[in-house]
């Protein structure tokens, strides 16, 4: 039996990564987490272990027997993205594991320089210390882009259903630019496979679909039979003064400014993924942004906005 370990197996991507792996007769999982009874199992592959991030005894417990571990912790806490990963790190080089998939699934983070999109710092800060010569286990990066269903949450800005007979699409730029976009479903899948994959290290790239913002409304008018509302915010040297201007008036409010950032750095270009690693696993076939939508909700704009906030919840 191949065992793996997930850190943060309760959150969301966790736990999708957990069934996509549960899908392989040969694995077994140790799951890492404070609390398990947040995580309702009766199946016998998977064995829960009490502990917190920053308890170096509990995490080494965790690790040793692990073929390969799988960090799922999120957040925009230094403590857990940072000092959490790089004891997950230490722990597993003195087990001996083979391979550690870092956390988080995102945008190309790697083409950017340290400080210009600081909640993916930690991502760059932990890659730093798993590249470093003394490493004995080998780091793994998974890309995906966008995730589909945080492009259409509320928090992310773009996605407006008050209206459900007339929703809106706001877009920075000329609506030209090109999204990336996976699900998280299909972020699972090609975890699981790389995961099990002992020749898959590095940087991963993965993707579902890639489309601009016209070319995904145009999905939207087609998929829910509407006509969305496109309300244009601004050129990109708007939102570039936008952000900062955000940053500037409430500098420790990182929730105030950070996705104006985010966007900022996908639209330019800046973190577009160079070159795709999907058919390494062909049987793995992720859906593009049109059947995202179909996914997420076949009831209309109100009911993708439904959906939505079950999947945040």
């Amino acid at each position: 039996m191949t065992v793996i370990g997930i850190a943060g197996i309760t959150g969301k991507i966790a736990r999708l990564i957990a069934q996509s792996l549960l899908a392989y007769p040969e694995v077994k999982i140790r799951g890492f987490c404070r609390d398990p009874t947040k995580y309702d199992t009766t199946d016998d592959r998977i064995n829960l272990i009490k502990g917190e991030a920053s308890d170096a005894s509990s995490i080494q417990t965790f690790v040793n027997g692990c073929d390969a571990v799988i960090c799922c912790y999120s957040g925009l806490d230094n403590a857990l993205m940072v000092d959490g990963q790089k004891l997950l790190i230490d722990a597993c080089d003195k087990a001996g594991v083979d391979r550690y998939i870092a956390s988080d699934w995102t945008i190309n983070y790697t083409k950017l320089e340290l400080g210009l999109l600081e909640n993916k710092d930690a991502m760059k800060h932990v890659k730093t210390y798993l590249d470093s010569p003394e490493r004995k286990v080998k780091g793994v990066h998974i890309l995906v882009g966008t995730f589909m269903e945080t492009w259409f949450a509320p928090f992310f800005g773009i996605f407006d259903a008050k209206d459900d007979k007339e929703p809106t699409l706001n877009y920075w730029g000329t609506g030209n630019e090109v999204w990336e976009g996976t699900t998280y479903s299909d972020a699972a899948k090609f975890t699981a496979a790389v995961v099990l994959d002992s020749s898959a290290v590095g940087l991963q790239r993965f993707r579902g679909g890639s489309l601009t913002f016209f070319e995904i409304a145009e999905s939207f008018k087609k998929v829910y039979v509407v006509t969305p509302k496109l309300n244009n915010l601004g050129s990109l040297e708007d939102l570039y003064e936008t952000m900062h201007a955000r940053r500037a008036e409430q500098p420790e409010n990182i929730y105030y400014y950070i996705v104006l950032f985010h966007q900022y750095y996908i639209l330019n270009g800046s973190t577009l993924l160079d070159g795709l690693d999907n058919a390494r696993y062909p049987e793995i076939k992720p859906v593009h942004w049109e059947e995202g939508m179909r996914k997420l909700s076949s009831d209309g704009p109100a009911g993708l906005a439904t959906a939505l906030a079950q999947v945040a919840g």
